[in-house]
């Protein structure tokens, strides 16, 4: 695995957007706060052209975007980069990235999730390069920073952490439903703006109790494994195409083992097993020691099947130990998780621990 240099203080921080952008005001202010945080903890930040901008749902064209990328990737002084948001059409800039020259370049620590699955899964399966599966920029805004915040700037700078289940979750509340909109241009006085600065800065709503479960009723599980994962709904997208080189991957780290962490952000449970099951056909989960799944975030519910009975009908005969209901991914918070690092797992009585191995 080609770990990249570690983040020290002073470094330089890199912003793209190489999925949706960041247009909304109340977005943008988020942003500046998160950035003004990072500066007050002792980086640097430069932005690229895009981030602030979006039009149907792509903050600039496939090639621009993979442009912009690639000017952070070349740039010596950036150490780490934190992707704006996620999105559906990251896609678009892939074969605009000429893979033979990134081999050239130094490795990154990136950090990204949800449609940031497409550059995290495939630098690790293409390029043996980690990165971290964890929030994107603008929930640094947070004062102070949560957890898995700072453990994911841990890792960056090259510290082995274990991550222990949190106690509480946010409780799924659907935003594809309109909500009415409120901005800053609505507040009619300084003190209100203040307290929309404040509500922009707070923590997650934690309401919901957080408990792993063990999909196959074991008292206690643990493994360990070389990771590989991210969003099931942008992992399926590569299954057989030119990118797809998850054989390769396994077959390289088969002494280490595999771990996959999988999450949804929104599928139909017919749609999570027939996705499953292709993986499972093509060979993917060869030489795994464990799955790790996170919370889903929008599972319809068809013939009365939820997501853990899914992956237990289509999984289930797997002679491997499967977590459900994991600290991973769009339902905060969520676990840094190293995209190519050797990751150790524990589950039991409904409490969970990963320790993050970079080697």
């Amino acid at each position: 695995m080609n770990y990249p240099e570690n983040l020290k203080k002073g470094d330089t921080i890199g912003i793209c957007a190489p999925s949706g952008g960041i247009s909304e005001e109340d977005a943008i202010k988020k942003l500046e706060l998160a950035e003004k945080q990072l500066q007050e903890m002792g980086y640097k930040i430069i932005e690229t052209e895009s981030v602030r901008k979006e039009e149907r749902g792509r903050s600039a064209s496939g090639k621009q975007r993979a442009k912009e990328f690639m000017e952070l990737l070349e740039n010596d002084d950036v150490k780490l980069i934190i992707f704006a948001q996620g999105g559906d059409f990251l896609v678009e800039m892939i074969p605009y990235l000429d893979f033979e020259k990134i081999k050239t370049l130094k490795p990154k620590w990136m950090q990204g999730y949800s449609d940031i699955t497409s550059i995290n899964y495939l630098w690790n399966m293409m390029l043996e390069r980690p990165s971290i599966y964890c929030e994107n920029i603008k929930d640094y805004a947070m004062r102070p920073l949560f957890r898995n915040l700072t453990d994911a700037l841990k890792i960056a700078s090259g510290e082995e952490i274990e991550q222990t289940s949190f106690e509480k979750h946010e409780e799924i509340v659907d935003f594809r439903i309109e909500q009415p909109e409120e901005t800053l241009e609505n507040q009619e006085s300084i003190e209100e703006v203040e307290d929309k600065i404040e509500e922009l800065e707070k923590e997650y709503n934690l309401t919901q109790e957080t408990k792993w479960i063990n999909l196959k009723g074991e008292e206690k599980i643990e493994f360990r494994g070389r990771a590989i994962g991210g969003c099931l709904d942008c992992i399926k997208v590569f299954i057989g195409t030119k990118y797809d080189k998850v054989k390769n991957y396994i077959e390289t780290y088969k002494e280490d083992g595999i771990v996959w962490f999988l999450e949804v952000f929104e599928m139909s449970s017919p749609t999570v097993l027939l996705t499953l099951w292709q993986m499972k056909e093509a060979g993917y989960f060869k030489n795994c020691n464990g799955i790790i799944f996170g919370r889903p975030l929008f599972i319809r519910n068809d013939y009365d099947t939820d997501f853990n009975q899914t992956v237990k009908d289509v999984l289930g005969d797997l002679n491997i130990p499967i977590i459900c209901d994991a600290d991973v991914g769009h339902v905060s918070p969520q676990f840094a998780m190293v995209n190519g690092a050797i990751l150790e797992v524990t589950s039991q009585e409904g409490k969970g621990k990963v320790k993050t191995i970079l080697k």
